[in-house]
């Protein structure tokens, strides 16, 4: 018999079985999926950046002694046992909780139970400290907007608590709001202040979002999926579903992302309850929950108030992230600066000394930073944005713009030129520049023998001399990059973290993306 005619008999038997292996399937109704139909690992890879970039923040470093580590042996044994936990278990757990939004039980959240069983297990200290930071809030806000309060537990599969999260599509903050949504739920997004980031005002935004979902479909968790994937690819999976309007019904119709948002949520408010039921133990973080805010109508330099309060600028920015800088421009309209309470009092017994001296210090600034003497210019690179080159400069995307007469619907063209004034210090960029191409970064004098693609061009401030003075130990300054560390970025100048930290006035090892270090 040749392979023609087996390929053929054994289509035949496979077509003849099919339909009694169809009935041994299990039922895709009610909830009840397939086992493996969804790719946890996909979630998990998701999970642990959010997780391990929460972890490693300043604000969580700092607070990190306190907390009673454990190394949860329990639960790693409780884990390589969860296989024979019965549904039954699960499916009584989630019925106790008594919530609004239907928790359904299957497959998918099963295996998401299992994921957050897992990732929590080094994770859980932050998580429930942090939830006793937030969730009060986000209860009192969803009430308000007559939304479950459960959804507060959204936050945990969006951004980890983590008001710093800002997804690859752009999302950012604890409800992660794309900047249109922000826009449209009046969140103001700017080059100073992104309130996407503010933990209050996008609970706001998220609950009156959600709100109007639920008007719109009439379903908490159709809701949900489309404040995952937006209202548009909800309807289409309902058209394409032939008019059905429950999330396991349309589920096969939603975007990959979506498919596992539901099964996430209903994981995460899961172990979020019954932690303790797998062996999880959890310390604390002494987080300063109490917390009070003090209502600016002028101008406010972070750097000045670290000054007079005691409080370090580093906490002052994890307590305020929506300051995209350390300026808060409150002459513009009032802002909203959340201090701990036991440092309250104090500033606003030198509020008037801290608003006077941080007028001086923006201003000098500006100043410093219009002088001609420390122009240079950038000359754009194929992929390259506005917000790519204002970052990599340390400027804000709307002076980037002003000082190269561009509107705010501007394009950039590769090869354009553009200026850019720093601080006589920050001209040492050209240097990081110069490392990641010898020829990037040129002086004036030097630019005509080149081909004219100079990606940074220094404008010295008057003729260059015939000779070339001597250089006294001049200071050597490195924006820090993803991936860096203290000790990677010492070693890489071929000095010491504990140098370092002289030169730069640090009190500990944490660095961030973007910040300048002073090496040499």
């Amino acid at each position: 018999m040749n392979k023609t005619s087996c390929r053929h008999i054994f289509r035949r038997f496979f077509l003849a079985v099919l339909p009694f292996l169809a009935l041994l399937m299990p039922s895709v109704s009610n909830g009840q999926k397939v086992e493996g139909d969804i790719d946890t690992s996909f979630y998990m890879a998701i999970d642990a950046a959010n997780y391990d970039s929460l972890l490693n923040n300043f604000y969580m470093q700092q607070f990190r002694r306190s907390a009673t580590r454990h190394q949860n042996r329990r639960a790693s044994m409780m884990y390589a046992d969860f296989d024979n936990i019965p549904d039954s278990v699960f499916v009584n757990r989630l019925q106790s909780l008594h919530t609004v939004v239907p928790l359904t039980y299957n497959s998918e959240v099963r295996a998401f139970i299992k994921v957050y069983v897992r990732i929590m297990s080094h994770r859980l200290d932050a998580m429930l400290s942090l939830s006793e930071y937030y969730f009060p809030m986000f209860e009192e806000t969803l009430d308000r907007f007559k939304v479950p309060e459960e959804l507060k537990y959204l936050t945990i599969v969006e951004s980890a608590l983590n008001p710093q999260a800002t997804s690859r599509a752009g999302a950012a903050g604890l409800w992660q709001f794309m900047y249109a949504t922000g826009k449209h739920y009046d969140l103001e997004i700017s080059s100073l202040v992104d309130e996407r980031r503010d933990p209050y005002k996008s609970t706001v935004a998220a609950a009156r979002y959600l709100r109007s979902l639920y008007d719109m479909y009439g379903d908490w968790q159709m809701a949900m999926a489309a404040y995952n994937c937006g209202p548009g690819n909800v309807n289409k999976a309902i058209a394409r579903s032939g008019g059905k309007h429950t999330f396991w019904e349309i589920y096969p119709y939603l975007p990959r992302e979506t498919r596992g948002y539901i099964p996430k949520y209903i994981g995460a408010t899961y172990i979020m309850n019954y932690y303790h039921e797998h062996g999880l133990v959890a310390g604390r973080y002494e987080i300063p929950v109490r917390t009070d805010t003090v209502h600016l109508h002028r101008d406010v330099h972070l750097g000045v108030v670290e000054k007079f309060t005691g409080i370090s600028r580093e906490q002052l920015r994890q307590l305020n992230p929506q300051f995209r800088t350390d300026v808060i421009p409150a002459s513009s309209h009032s802002y909203a600066l959340s201090l701990p309470t036991s440092k309250t009092s104090v500033f606003l017994q030198m509020e008037d000394t801290i608003c006077k001296e941080s007028k001086d210090t923006i201003s000098k600034n500006a100043v410093i930073a219009l002088s001609s003497s420390n122009v240079i210019y950038h000359r754009v690179k194929k992929g390259e944005t506005f917000n790519s080159i204002a970052k990599k400069y340390g400027v804000s995307v709307s002076s980037l713009r002003r000082w190269n007469g561009k509107s705010r619907n501007s394009t950039l063209k590769v090869g354009t030129k553009l200026k850019i004034y720093l601080p006589a210090k920050d001209v040492n960029l050209q240097a990081d520049a110069k490392s990641e191409n010898a020829n990037d970064s040129v002086s004036v004098a030097d630019s005509n023998a080149v081909a004219g693609d100079s990606s940074a061009v220094a404008v010295p401030a008057s003729k260059p001399a015939s000779k070339p003075a001597a250089k006294k130990s001049e200071p050597v300054y490195y924006t820090v990059k993803k991936g860096d560390n203290l000790s990677l970025v010492a070693k890489r100048h071929g000095t010491t973290a504990q140098k370092l930290r002289q030169l730069n006035g640090l009190k500990s090892d944490v660095i961030r993306i973007g910040q300048r270090l002073r090496v040499k």
